[in-house]
């Protein structure tokens, strides 16, 4: 039974990751080499650290035109994860932006912090 509630969160973890990548496009060009680099961040990192860097790497990014995307973009990522590795996660984001960013309920990112959330 317990396997299986990780199955399923891992599953659900991979889906919300998942949501984020379509939303933005952001495995445009070779989407298999994008898929295999989000699989390694997943294998890497915990699900809600990757959506917290992803979102935060889609903020910088938001005005560079053409909007970086593909490999650039998750190794772009993979820096943020990196520097948070070695000193302390600062996010920029609030638990409203990451909703408003993602669509994605922020408590699996930013825990039960009684944070309203915007509602659609």
């Amino acid at each position: 039974m317990e396997l299986q509630t990780s199955l399923d969160l891992y599953h659900i973890h991979r889906q919300r990751v998942h949501h984020i990548v379509t939303s933005y496009q952001l495995d445009q060009g070779d989407s298999s080499l994008c898929a295999a680099y989000v699989d390694d961040l997943l294998q890497s990192y915990p699900a809600p650290l990757l959506e917290l860097a992803l979102a935060e790497t889609l903020v910088k990014e938001w005005l560079q035109l053409p909007q970086m995307r593909g490999v650039p973009f998750f190794q772009k990522t993979h820096q943020q994860l990196q520097t948070w590795e070695i000193s302390p996660i600062v996010s920029t984001l609030t638990p409203g932006h990451f909703y408003g960013i993602t669509g994605l309920d922020p408590q699996p990112v930013f825990g039960s912090c009684n944070c309203p959330v915007p509602c659609p």
